[in-house]
């Protein structure tokens, strides 16, 4: 009878909860989805609170043996505030508490006072469409927008999307869009919704936009979804003890609208936007950053005609990536405004950069585990064994950061001399470097990754800086290092990063930790993709695939 009493009463707060945010229909198999995405609402988890044939491991041990399926939201424990130590944290950054990685289960409670909130911002600002943005491999957003007014039903049901959007690859032979034809390609995935990404868009008329993850239409975490491995690994990372510290920091090149000069499509670079001119473009871009969560650090010319650079807040858990991502369509709609386009490809066949910042801090953000306590401005163990697994995977981490021909010129651009592969380097306030850090600012340690390109996938970046970090913090045996232990950064064999695709391709399938850390579905698929678009280059075709594509 007591037992019965619990279902009852467990029935009796999720029918409230389903009342709150609209009906749920658990009847059928598209209701049972839902109920497994549930607790993806809030964007606090990575996990789904029941999966496929498991319903039965979410609920107490007492109400195991019924047979009554009802769903257990798990409730969050209460969040204590957290301040880091003065001059290491910045007051606009979220702590680990808030990161969209957590993988704390959102409560009913939460989840109506979100929703709550969303409507009143749709009324405020009489917003008339919504999208529902995802990334694809190559980091571009794919979305579908809907009117406002059925926001609330999407955010139960999810937005239906053909799985062919976010596993596209440019043909530049037939100017086309062709795919690997994978098992299940063809069919349908689920787009559902972080409600703690929703904004207001400050580039687009009467419209607010939600970063979304990707499902199959059985409730399974689409597993070549670059967002979803991101947050797996920031998962792990959290099983370890730590959170990441991160900011993105990229160059882009703005150009002149493109002009047809003797049947060729000319773009020139637009002037350098030095001093006062054409302040009106870039301060719209970096206030309408601000308005979507991401906090622009700083911005300025940089070393090339139409040149640009643009360094966020650093942010705990995957906002920095969520930041690049906005980054990345929004810079493309103010330009159009300004009769501009926006590229991540220099005219000249070389990218621009995409370097990732970060430092490991403790779960509560109180220590930058990067600081030596004593002054010394140099890493810690700890810093140094995640250093060390840098280096270490750094062939494979070139595939994932540098992914086209083009970007993996600038390895090599210091050198006359043809080359296979040039060494990993690192050092202290050494620009130069693969992997640059810094002790000196009010940011305490970082470890600049500066392996990466600004065409590449900012989720996938953070996803394998972390996992090859990790592999280095780990001992031989699997069993977590401790501080006495000391990690020599001097490789018996130096590392090497490959200067062609090909080769780096080779690197990162032979690499067992990342295979396993990302998945061997995605690796596969990812290999396949590039490997695709080898076979299918051409030079002058690629150039315009980067202006049009990547754009």
């Amino acid at each position: 009878m007591s037992k019965l009493k619990r279902t009852r009463k467990k029935v009796t707060k999720l029918h409230a909860f389903s009342t709150e945010i609209g009906e749920m229909d658990t009847s059928d198999s598209k209701g049972k989805i839902r109920n497994q995405m549930v607790c993806h609402k809030l964007g606090d988890t990575s996990k789904l609170v029941m999966e496929p044939g498991s319903a039965e491991s979410l609920l107490p041990q007492d109400d195991k043996d019924s047979k009554d399926p009802t769903i257990l939201i798990k409730p969050l424990p209460l969040a204590t505030s957290v301040c880091a130590p003065d001059g290491e944290f910045h007051s606009n950054s979220s702590s680990p508490d808030d990161s969209n990685d957590s993988t704390q289960m959102p409560t009913a409670p939460q989840l109506s006072s979100r929703m709550k909130h969303i409507k009143q911002e749709m009324a405020k600002n009489h917003l008339q469409f919504v999208r529902f943005e995802a990334t694809d491999l190559h980091g571009v957003s794919r979305s579908k927008s809907i009117p406002a007014h059925f926001f609330q039903e999407k955010v139960i049901h999810g937005v239906y999307m053909p799985r062919g959007y976010l596993e596209l690859i440019p043909s530049p032979k037939d100017n086309e869009v062709d795919h690997i034809r994978a098992t299940c390609f063809n069919s349908d995935i689920v787009l559902m919704p972080e409600l703690s990404t929703f904004r207001v868009l400050p580039w687009a008329e009467r419209t607010a936009r939600v970063i979304c993850d990707t499902f199959t239409v059985t409730g399974e975490p689409l597993l070549t979804s670059p967002r979803h491995i991101a947050k797996r690994q920031l998962s792990q990372l959290q099983d370890f003890g730590f959170s990441l510290f991160s900011a993105f920091i990229y160059d882009f090149c703005i150009f002149g609208v493109p002009e047809i000069i003797n049947s060729k499509t000319i773009s020139l670079p637009a002037s350098t936007l030095l001093n006062n001119h054409d302040q009106p473009f870039i301060q719209e871009l970096v206030d309408g950053l601000y308005h979507t969560g991401a906090n622009v650090e700083s911005f300025s010319s940089s070393t090339r005609p139409g040149q640009m650079e643009i360094c966020f807040l650093p942010e705990f858990g995957i906002s920095s990536a969520d930041n690049a991502f906005t980054l990345r369509t929004g810079v493309k709609e103010v330009a159009r405004k300004y009769n501009y386009i926006a590229s991540f490809f220099i005219e000249t066949g070389f990218c621009n950069s995409g370097i990732l910042s970060h430092s490991l801090w403790d779960l509560d953000g109180k220590k930058n585990m990067f600081c030596s306590s004593s002054g010394i401005e140099q890493l810690t163990i700890t810093g140094e064994k995640w250093l060390a697994g840098l280096l270490k995977h750094s062939a494979a981490l070139s595939c994932l950061m540098a992914p086209a021909v083009s970007c993996r010129k600038r390895y090599s651009k210091e050198s006359r001399e043809q080359k296979e592969s040039v060494p990993t380097t690192w050092g202290y306030n050494d620009n130069s470097c693969a992997f640059n850090i810094k002790c000196h600012g009010e940011k305490g340690t970082r470890i600049e990754n500066k392996l990466g390109s600004a065409t590449a996938n900012p989720y996938l970046v953070l996803a394998a800086t972390v996992a090859a970090g990790l592999d280095g913090l780990q001992s031989t045996d699997g069993v977590f290092a401790g501080p006495e232990d000391s990690t020599d950064l001097h490789q018996p064999k130096p590392s090497e990063i490959p200067l062609k695709l090909e080769d780096a391709l080779m690197a990162l399938e032979e690499d067992q930790c990342l295979r396993q850390a990302l998945g061997e579905t995605f690796i596969r698929y990812f290999v396949a993709m590039k490997k695709y678009e080898l076979e299918n280059e051409e030079t002058d075709a690629e150039r315009n695939k980067f202006l049009e594509y990547f754009i």
